[in-house]
Parts: C-alpha cells; sequence; structure tokens
C-alpha cells in the first residue's frame, strides 16, 4: 500500500496556516490506484459478514458506495446538518478548532445491523468517533473503521477504543 503515497498530493497551508493537508483526489483520478485501493479494503473487510457501510461526509462518499457495491452492502451517507430530507438522528462533536455535527436519516440503520464506518482521513479522531456514537445510537453494531489516511501523530485511534481501525497508508509526521 505504500506505494499509494505518491499519489497523495500534499498542500501545505491548507485549510489554514501550518496545516499540511493530505488531498487524495489525486490518488482517486488515477484508475489504478483507485482499482488498487477498493481492492485492499475488500480484501481486508470481506470477511466481516457487513450489512451497511456507513461514508462520512464528503470523502467518505466516494469510496463508500464502490466497496459497498464490491462487498454486497448497502451504503448510507452521513451528512453534516439539514441535507437529510428524513427524519434523523444528530451528533455534535468537538474538533481542535470548534465543532462538528453530523446527522443520519433515523431509519437507516437497524437495530443489530452490522456496520463499516469509512472515511479518507483519520486525524484527531473526532469525525470517526461521532459517526460511531451517531450509529450505536440507532442500534448498529460497529464492526469497524476503514480509513484510507491516518496521521498517526495526532493519535485518533485513542477516540475509537476497542474497534478495529484499518487504515491503507500511515503517516508518522
Amino acid at each position: 500500500m505504500e506505494n499509494l503515497k505518491k499519489f497523495i498530493r500534499e498542500v501545505p497551508d491548507w485549510p489554514k496556516k501550518g496545516i499540511l493537508f493530505y488531498d487524495i483526489t489525486t490518488l482517486l483520478k488515477d484508475k489504478s490506484a483507485f482499482h488498487q485501493l477498493i481492492d485492499a479494503f475488500a480484501d481486508y473487510y470481506t470477511d466481516k459478514e457487513l450489512d451497511l457501510i456507513l461514508g462520512i461526509e464528503a470523502r467518505g462518499f466516494i469510496f463508500g458506495p464502490a466497496l459497498a457495491y464490491r462487498l454486497g452492502t448497502g451504503f448510507v451517507p452521513v451528512r453534516k446538518p439539514h441535507k437529510l430530507p428524513a427524519d434523523t438522528a444528530r451528533v455534535t462533536y468537538e474538533l481542535e478548532y470548534g465543532t462538528d455535527s453530523l446527522e443520519i436519516h433515523r431509519d437507516a440503520i437497524q437495530p443489530g445491523d452490522r456496520v463499516l464506518v469509512v472515511d479518507d482521513l483519520l486525524a484527531t479522531g473526532g469525525t470517526a468517533g461521532a459517526c460511531v456514537r451517531l450509529a450505536k445510537e440507532l442500534g448498529a453494531m460497529v464492526i469497524g473503521v476503514g480509513i484510507v489516511v491516518e496521521l498517526q501523530f495526532l493519535n485518533g485511534r485513542s477516540h475509537l477504543p476497542d474497534l478495529d481501525v484499518f487504515s491503507l497508508l500511515k503517516y508518522r509526521k
């Protein structure tokens, strides 16, 4: 998987000064790299007996449906507030620079559904942790969290205790 790092564009000072942004759009546009990404996730999760893939807005929407298709599961978008048309459940969580919220349709998960949370980046773990809490509130069994890029130096895994966190690309600093 380390070979996929060459497809990640590093953008300094975005979204604000002092932040190094790991842009996966350059990986996604390369058909071979994108196939390799989806294949690696599918290989890892193929025997996990999943019902649903939960993709976190916005980049989880990109590879979540492709992975759901490969694994024969459903896909559920987890969105920013006021984007979903039916009755929603919401969780608010802390970010390193404020707070944010995520929502999901209340009827998207049935009690006992086995779900996988997917996103592009694990930094401090706030967003993934919030999605996990939201899924559990609706009765899901969260089987794991699948991540494309993990910034290990920010220790985001500490916010996902007792979960199988699988990341394809790890950055130590």
